[in-house]
């Protein structure tokens, strides 16, 4: 037992706005796979994928206004929403947004280059709008029973998706993916079972609620027996920890991110990683309470640094650009994990700034890095040199976004990592900061190196060119005005960032 708490958000009336805000990120990507499903996969079906996108955003947007430092619920209380789920479902549908535009184009070539088929399109389509409602649900779900079986669905859903083109790679990154991510989808399913023992032992479901429900765990904390929440915490850790990427259980990353179709390794890097992480956001709040800061601190240091050093020790020798791009999504979650031990407010509020603006930067290089496979028919970096001579425009994009990635001013990634850094020495983590700065430096410098030969190396005599249309090339730029607009100001993000960091922050 425990005097630590987190801060205590009240309920917020709910309106027939904000049930709606809450429930159309789960209808209107089902709606939209009915329309793929029915119709098939052509420009019009996947207008309706980016109108679902669109209204998963606008929700977000909704909720953020709504929930303020409080919280609503909806359908009986297994949807909840606070400052946190409205900013992992801005995340969702702003990365969601430009992938499934991205999307009528990266399928429009594949098809026409004898890469898949009108089925195998609409197979993608349906896929890609369930992904969007499993990760939805996973964040607005007030039961970890609930988000379990949401994270669960995203595996699915996602694991076709990797094959999408049924390679030997493809299928082999598949296999590899369902394989490693099911036995972090075990462990956690048995931290599940342990927690709700112990919730139920310590009479968390008589007392009202279910004894999963996220905010009768957070209030029976104190009272939960530590020595059964300690086994628990540390699978829910290792378990949503495989499905976020962090080692030891990480192998699936690079394959699975490589393999897949541009705009879902888009969705894998900016947004389900995070979703997973989010998860052990929620965790941390029940830990905490129930057994100090320092058992899941402890943790999940071990987890960042170790997947920091991995990921910047793979990125120095790396000379395939998805890859590359999914290795640093790997070194971004070690330092997701790294803030998230820190735990104070602003290591917490920067850890979600850094979600929105990784999401949105890595979005940009992947659906970047798609074009450059149509044309190349490969991914390794040698292959497509003199980007920057051979297409300005995709060029220029690609070279805006690794500026993002690497956390340069005076893109976002800056602030958070800045901020990162304040919470970590606020919570007296010198000695893992450094260490986690020193990885940071490694793979800064080996995405910088790469990224340079990429884009301006010696090209082949011939090289395709690498020209974009005006309707392939506006996500892209869009992407690309997004992610210097949310460096610039984070604007009303910057209150809701903030009332989550304090929400989620131990006191």
């Amino acid at each position: 037992m425990t005097d630590t708490a987190t801060a205590v958000s009240t309920a917020v009336t709910t309106t027939p706005w904000v049930t709606a805000a809450m429930i159309t990120p789960l209808l209107a990507p089902l709606a939209g796979a009915v329309v793929v499903g029915a119709a098939g996969w052509r420009r019009a079906t996947g207008c309706a994928s980016v109108a679902a996108a669109v209204a998963t955003l606008v929700s977000g947007g909704i909720l953020a206004a709504a929930v303020g430092s409080g919280h609503v619920f909806a359908a009986g209380r297994l949807l909840r929403a606070d400052a946190l789920t409205a900013v992992m479902t801005i995340v969702i549908g702003a990365v969601a947004t430009l992938a499934t535009w991205g999307s009528i184009a990266y399928l429009d070539t594949e098809r026409a280059r004898g890469h898949t088929t009108s089925a195998h399109a609409r197979t993608y389509g349906i896929l890609v709008n369930l992904f969007l409602a499993t990760m939805a649900l996973a964040v607005l779900a007030n039961n970890l029973g609930v988000v379990w079986v949401a994270v669960e669905g995203t595996t699915v859903a996602t694991a076709f998706l990797v094959g999408h083109r049924r390679t030997r790679a493809s299928l082999e990154a598949t296999w590899k993916y369902v394989i490693i991510c099911s036995v972090g989808i075990a462990l956690a399913f048995l931290g599940t079972v342990v927690l709700y023992f112990a919730s139920v032992h310590a009479g968390a479901a008589a007392a009202g609620g279910g004894g999963l429900d996220f905010d009768t765990l957070a209030a029976a904390a104190p009272h939960l027996d530590p020595d059964v929440t300690r086994l628990a915490v540390a699978l829910l850790l290792l378990g949503y920890g495989t499905k976020a990427g962090l080692a030891p259980f990480h192998t699936w990353l690079a394959d699975a991110h490589s393999q897949a179709p541009a705009p879902v390794s888009a969705l894998m890097s900016g947004v389900l990683l995070s979703v997973a992480f989010t998860t052990l956001l929620r965790v941390k709040v029940i830990s905490d309470g129930a057994l100090g800061p320092g058992f899941l601190r402890a943790g999940l240091l071990t987890l960042g640094l170790a997947t920091l050093l991995v990921a910047a020790l793979l990125l120095v020798g790396q000379r395939d650009y998805k890859r590359m791009l999914a290795y640093s999504s790997q070194e971004h979650m070690g330092l997701l994990a790294v803030a998230a031990a820190a735990g104070t407010d602003l290591a917490i509020a920067a850890l979600l700034l850094h979600v929105l603006a990784h999401g949105l930067g890595k979005s940009v290089l992947f659906l970047s890095a798609g074009h450059l496979q149509l044309a190349h028919d490969s991914t390794a970096i040698a292959d497509a040199r003199g980007v920057l001579a051979r297409g300005p425009l995709l060029g220029a994009v690609f070279g805006v976004g690794l500026v993002a990635l690497l956390g340069l001013p005076p893109f976002a990634l800056f602030s958070s990592e800045v901020g990162i850094a304040r919470g970590a020495a606020d919570a007296h983590l010198a000695g893992p900061l450094v260490a986690a700065l020193i990885a940071m430096l490694v793979a800064f410098v080996a995405l910088t190196r790469r990224g340079i030969d990429l884009l301006l190396g010696p090209a082949a005599p011939d090289g395709p060119a690498l020209r974009l249309r005006p309707t392939v090339a506006a996500p892209l730029v869009v992407g690309v005005v997004a992610c210097v607009a949310l460096g610039l100001t984070a604007g009303p993000l910057e209150h809701l960032l903030t009332t989550a960091g304090g929400l989620l922050a131990p006191r």
